[in-house]
């Protein structure tokens, strides 16, 4: 496929800026849409090609869209990710300096918990030690919630963890930041936050739950692929991802004709 930044490639860029992340079903839908819109070549194979000729239009601005895996449902996401800033940096055009210190603080949270998690409790136990502006509740749970809004965070029943969009972008810096307490999966060799671990105390290898779910599917007695002890834990079963992975379905906002498409 020609690397010609076309009207179809400007028309799935100004959606993911609109969006943000969306999901691989939503990816082909939208890369179909732009492609018969503007009658251009249509190959359902193909998107991969499609975004790399995106991509390189955008490596100039230091931009990129990038994929990676919902450790909710195990499904492959994109994400347009500022690549420019190393760090939470790069939320400080949307976010005041003590909105991005209590994020820095929800971060360090969910990443050094056991299992990925930060409650609403701890987080906002943690404005107390704010060396910026301290934040009300009223002002932390706005916060919160516009942070789950903007895709950052995912909130279920009170406890916080880090988006799928979180997740693609940040992984770098999570990566040099949290160098004790980051986690990888012995699977697909991503870092892991919602994840069960070997308990035998000389391996304790980590695997996604999604990847757990693959792995062991069909397996009558499953074995850790690391040691080969007995895996005790509760093996989710693919059905019950796809629910999962239906219900959190993306849809982006399509970008319609009687829009400016972005020129790059």
């Amino acid at each position: 496929m020609s690397r010609q930044m076309g009207e179809s490639h400007r028309r799935f860029l100004q959606t993911m800026m609109v969006s943000g992340v969306i999901d691989e079903q939503a990816a082909k839908a939208l890369y179909q849409y732009c492609c018969e819109t503007h009658r251009t070549q249509y190959a359902p194979d193909k998107l991969e090609d499609f975004i790399d000729t995106i991509n390189s239009r955008l490596q100039p601005m230091f931009m990129q869209i990038r994929k990676g895996m919902s450790e909710n449902n195990g499904l492959q996401y994109y994400a347009l990710v500022n690549m420019a800033e190393t760090d939470i940096t790069r939320m400080s055009s949307d976010y005041a300096d003590n909105e991005l210190e209590l994020f820095r603080k929800t971060l360090d949270l969910i990443v050094c918990s056991e299992d990925g998690k930060a409650s609403s409790t701890d987080i906002l136990n943690s404005t107390d030690s704010m060396t910026t502006r301290k934040m009300k509740k009223s002002e932390t749970e706005h916060l919160l919630s516009r942070l789950v809004h903007d895709k950052w965070l995912s909130e279920k029943r009170g406890e916080y963890t880090l988006s799928t969009r979180c997740i693609i972008e940040m992984e770098p810096y999570i990566r040099t930041m949290y160098q004790d307490h980051v986690k990888v999966c012995h699977i697909c060799r991503n870092i892991a936050f919602q994840c069960q671990i070997c308990e035998n105390p000389t391996c304790g290898i980590k695997i996604h739950n999604p990847c757990v779910a693959r792995y062991f599917k069909g397996k009558s007695e499953p074995r850790c692929p690391s040691c080969d002890d007995f895996w005790p834990h509760e093996i989710p079963g693919i059905c019950c991802l796809f629910s999962n992975a239906v219900s959190g379905h993306i849809r982006p906002p399509v970008v319609r004709d009687s829009q400016t498409l972005v020129h790059i």
